[in-house]
């Protein structure tokens, strides 16, 4: 146990580092996507759990998201924003991880990041690459400078499970999800407030619905609300008070990880809510409230999921 606690203590601190470096390498070249918000997710996760399910598929943690993001930098150049490309942009990153078999969930926001943020350049695709592979080269050097401490997968001391399974086979929770998707678009698009389906808030739907009998904030929907509101807040307090620095997005995601460990909520997207705002022009306090709102309308679905379809 306490060799395991020691463990998650080195990856959350590493996860840390590597956040850090990232943004310096996106202050200094001035390319801002380089530090792609799902990237605390993906460090968070494999740091803190070298035998899971994204720290097993290295080269998947490159492929896929690389993809996706290509496939939305496309439809971003050549139809814009629109419900239509938020969707297709979705459905087509779906599609792409069902045809690889890839556990990396974390891929549908690199193709709907782009047509959010309305970003048409081809450095949008080469940061993500940079970033994953980056993350992979010091997932390898984690491993091996910390081989003796790292329990086998099926070790009683891993204490956190796999969440992140391959894509379902059964798809009864599909129109649900593809109800909220079109409900989130069009409350998007009726306030103005473009981040209601903010980017993580797709990998946060899919493993609800998809993978709801182990996906872990799927058993604490409330938690999950107050958690993405609180780490989105933190982002944003971070960025006004501390500027666009490799120090706030280390704070904003320290921040992050405090949060979730204390609700004891294993939930990384929501940790990559609160980098978002290192990647928007100007962000304020409506960040947090249309966060808030998509995730609470996300909480609502999924109520009705559970309550209807999944228990029949």
């Amino acid at each position: 146990m306490a060799k395991f606690i020691g463990l998650l203590l080195i990856g959350e601190l590493t996860a840390l580092a590597y956040i850090g470096g990232v943004a310096e390498v996106a202050i200094l070249t001035g390319i801002s996507y380089l530090l792609f918000p799902e990237l605390a997710a993906l460090s968070y996760d494999v740091f803190t759990r070298p035998t899971g399910t994204w720290a097993r598929a290295p080269f998947l943690l490159i492929v896929t998201p690389l993809l996706t993001a290509v496939i939305g930098l496309l439809i971003e150049q050549h139809l814009g924003y629109s419900a239509i490309s938020v969707l297709l942009s979705i459905a087509l990153a779906l599609l792409v991880i069902k045809l690889l078999h890839s556990p990396i969930a974390p891929a549908i926001p690199a193709g709907l990041l782009p047509i959010v943020l309305e970003e048409k350049s081809w450095l949008y695709p080469a940061a993500i690459l940079f970033g994953t592979s980056l993350l992979v080269l010091g997932l390898y050097i984690y491993k091996k400078v910390f081989s003796g401490l790292i329990p086998p997968r099926k070790d009683p001391e891993n204490l956190i499970d796999d969440i992140v399974e391959q894509p379902p086979g059964q798809y009864v929770w599909l129109p649900f999800f593809i109800v909220f998707l079109l409900a989130d678009v069009y409350l998007a698009k009726l306030t103005g407030l473009r981040f209601i389906m903010f980017p993580p808030l797709i990998v946060i739907a899919y493993e609800m619905f998809a993978h709801s009998d182990i996906c872990p904030w799927a058993a604490k929907p409330v938690l999950l609300v107050i958690a993405c509101m609180l780490t989105a807040t933190a982002g944003v307090g971070a960025v006004m008070v501390l500027g666009n620095h490799p120090a706030s997005a280390m704070l904003s995601m320290a921040i992050a990880m405090f949060i979730i460990k204390s609700f004891r909520l294993h939930a990384p997207p929501a940790v990559a809510v609160g980098l978002l705002p290192f990647v928007i022009e100007h962000p304020d306090f409506r960040f947090p409230i249309a966060v808030s709102a998509g995730t609470l309308l996300l909480v609502v679905t999924f109520f009705i999921y559970r309550g209807g379809v999944q228990k029949k």
